[in-house]
């Protein structure tokens, strides 16, 4: 019979394995993984003489359906939001606009760009870029 090893580890020169120190981070929220895993679990410790309930299997399978389906609209509303914010800073190039920054310094200036590399998109006054949620006001471009 041939045995088959279960991990190839390396091995130290006094004939131990080296244990490979695997750090995992804890999960902070319940997810669809966690939520499969604990029914699985559930299952398979379950009485055979008292089996569960196919009712609470049932309602235990919709509000798995739900959690990610909730999860997914969050997901897409914080993407509409991040789009919403980026639309609204281009829209500011050229307006004038008044700031105030979070140190109560305020100031008034024309738009000039926009950068999007942060995760609220900033708008190039002069040489000043200012944070899009500290725009008080805008003043739309003078008719010629």
């Amino acid at each position: 019979m041939t045995i088959q090893p279960i991990a190839s580890q390396p091995v130290t020169a006094a004939g131990t394995a080296a244990q490979a120190s695997a750090v995992r981070a804890p999960v902070q929220t319940m997810d669809a993984n966690v939520f499969m895993s604990l029914l699985v679990a559930q299952l398979k410790n379950q009485n055979p003489s008292a089996p569960m309930d196919t009712n609470q299997m049932m309602s235990q399978t919709i509000q798995l359906s739900m959690m990610e389906k909730t999860t997914e609209m969050a997901t897409n509303s914080k993407e509409a939001f991040s789009l919403q914010m980026r639309s609204a800073a281009a829209q500011l190039v050229g307006h004038t606009v008044d700031y105030t920054l979070s140190d109560g310094t305020t100031g008034t200036g024309v738009a000039g760009s926009v950068s999007y590399a942060g995760a609220v998109p900033t708008v190039k006054i002069g040489d000043l870029s200012v944070p899009l949620d500290s725009i008080t006001g805008l003043t739309a471009p003078a008719a010629s």
